[in-house]
């Protein structure tokens, strides 16, 4: 989870943007934004759904988990969901895919 905050704060950095900015469109205080940086709080689907969007990126920009594994196990665990959401008429996120 490290590397996905690190990962997150060179891209916020990279577009110029601040905590402050970041925390605001999140509906969060910047202490808590600082958090999710940090690594203090773990990333769920909703925080890297959000965070994605307001960076206009897709989520697997922000954490890929075949980074941290070697493989690209988890990578195809995440293509199946995101077919059976298609499947299922799941609405998926729109930096989801």
């Amino acid at each position: 989870m490290k590397i996905c905050g690190q990962n997150i704060r060179k891209i916020r950095r990279d577009k110029d943007f601040t905590q402050e900015y970041m925390a605001f469109e999140m509906g969060i205080s910047q202490k808590a934004y600082s958090d999710i940086e940090n690594s203090k709080v773990k990333i769920n689907l909703d925080i890297l759904t959000k965070i994605s969007d307001i960076l206009n990126i897709k989520p697997s920009d922000i954490c890929s988990i075949s980074h941290k594994c070697g493989n690209n196990d988890y990578e195809d665990k995440y293509n199946e969901l995101v077919e059976y959401m298609k499947k299922n008429n799941i609405s998926l996120p729109q930096n989801f895919q």
